[in-house]
């Protein structure tokens, strides 16, 4: 089958690979759509794993079912890249995203597993979710970001009447700014450097205001639409300068989401978050309930996710898509990869 590998730093290759086959009863998906995520540009720029095939966000049509018996060939599927141990507490209390197992053997996260950058994948029997029949295959793709960004928000513990600050334009930024709206926030901005992006996000709805964070002046014009600070800050971008936006825009007392991930060390202003007795959370990836509750949400057209999908490639027109999405010079949001 055709596939896209890591061949080095911002180079994609296509190459041919055998077809999974089932194993330990896993579910052989043949993918019809599987989007980008923001991981996947990080290990896109620093060229590695070599030979990682990426792609978590996939959906597509059961062509084993595996040890599935609530399974048929042609079924719809989508499912968690994850894979937990499910003995551990953590799993035991429905917290798979601690299990220190989960990350080994994921979708398009692990040299065992390849994504669904590929014609078909192997996805974990018990990880692997029905897409009811009103939600497209691309539409589908966007449930695991979605968990990603409800997440986040669970985590924040929104209240009615809340000011919230999202920093990031990018997909999980834009949908925890859904996700904020329906728990009642009263005021929602977004700090963005990419000014063609954020211009394109404050007409979804959601977003009440946007703010360039290029501009050296931003913290105090984001400050003056609140009385001291944000209630909640959600940061999607995991770098020094979003972190460091976060706390200095947080009011005393409130709380800081970090859903982005800097893969190497950063300095932060320790004395405001100390002074102000900021509480920050990380948060990393969703529980099995999150990413059920977005299916429903996406079936019930509670969340609208399909108007976050900008662009379809098909395997050839990945690598170009890729540098679309670094370049930080177009307004693309979500590309979905059809292979």
């Amino acid at each position: 089958m055709k596939c896209v590998k890591i061949k080095g730093e911002k180079r994609l290759e296509i190459a041919t690979i055998k077809k999974p086959v089932s194993k330990n009863g896993s579910v052989i998906i043949r993918v019809k759509a599987c989007g980008i995520c923001g991981s996947d540009l990080h290990y896109f720029e620093a060229g590695e794993p070599l030979e990682l095939i990426m792609g978590h966000e996939f959906a597509g049509e059961v062509v084993d079912p595996g040890d599935r018996s609530d399974l048929k060939v042609g079924d719809r599927v989508t499912g968690l890249p994850i894979s937990p141990c499910l003995e551990c507490k953590a799993c035991k209390t429905g917290n798979v995203q601690y299990c220190s197992k989960t990350w080994q053997d994921a979708v398009g996260l692990s040299l065992t597993n390849s994504g669904g950058l590929a014609e078909y994948l192997s996805c974990r029997s018990d990880m692997v979710k029905k897409i009811p029949d009103k939600v497209t295959f691309q539409d589908a793709t966007l449930v695991e970001p979605s968990a990603v960004s409800l997440h986040a928000i669970n985590l924040a513990n929104i209240k009615v009447g809340d000011k919230v600050l999202i920093i990031g334009g990018g997909i999980i930024g834009l949908m925890a700014a859904e996700f904020a709206k329906l728990n009642g926030a009263s005021y929602i901005a977004l700090m963005e450097t990419n000014m063609k992006r954020a211009r394109k996000a404050l007409k979804y709805g959601a977003i009440n205001e946007i703010f360039n964070a290029s501009d050296t002046n931003v913290i105090s014009k984001a400050l003056k639409k609140t009385n001291g600070g944000y209630d909640k800050v959600i940061e999607c971008c995991g770098n020094q300068y979003a972190v460091s936006e976060a706390i200095m825009s947080v009011k005393p007392g409130g709380t800081i989401v970090l859903v982005g991930v800097s893969m190497t060390p950063i300095n932060v202003p320790m004395v405001a978050s100390v002074m102000r007795e900021v509480t920050m959370k990380g948060a990393i990836a969703y529980t099995e309930a999150e990413f059920e509750t977005c299916i429903e949400l996406i079936e019930k057209k509670i969340i609208n996710v399909h108007k976050y999908i900008d662009k379809r490639v098909n395997l050839e027109k990945v690598q170009e898509a890729y540098l679309d999405l670094i370049s930080g010079k177009t307004d693309n949001i979500k590309i979905i990869v059809k292979p």
